[in-house]
């Protein structure tokens, strides 16, 4: 996985939230960096999430100057199929993305 060469927000910061407004430091996996975007991965069990009656699931939150925004999610069970959000459905960086999801799933960072 890619180095980050700079910090992001501090998970811990109770400012810092996830783009469905819950803290961020809940089910924070690791963040990885490409240019000014700072993306963030969570997994969000079955009885936190906002929906009721919803899978377990991973949410991919980017941050790129404007506050965190959700890229997609990504049911815990269907792994190869994310729901992209908005813009990002089709975009070229989808499967860079996929890749450092799937790392960070595999291999959760430390913080």
């Amino acid at each position: 996985m890619d180095s980050p060469t700079t910090r992001a927000k501090d998970p811990k910061d109770r400012y810092n939230l996830r783009s469905d407004g819950e803290p961020a430091i809940h089910g924070h996996l690791g963040w990885f960096r490409r240019g000014p975007a700072v993306f963030t991965l969570y997994e969000i069990p079955a009885d936190q999430s906002c929906y009721p009656n919803t899978p377990a699931f991973y949410l991919l939150d980017c941050d790129d100057g404007v506050g965190p925004h959700e890229v997609c999610r990504i049911e815990s069970d269907a792994m190869d199929e994310p729901i992209w959000n908005g813009a990002w459905k089709n975009d070229e960086w989808c499967p860079w993305l996929l890749k450092r999801m799937r790392a960070l799933i595999a291999a959760p960072l430390e913080t």
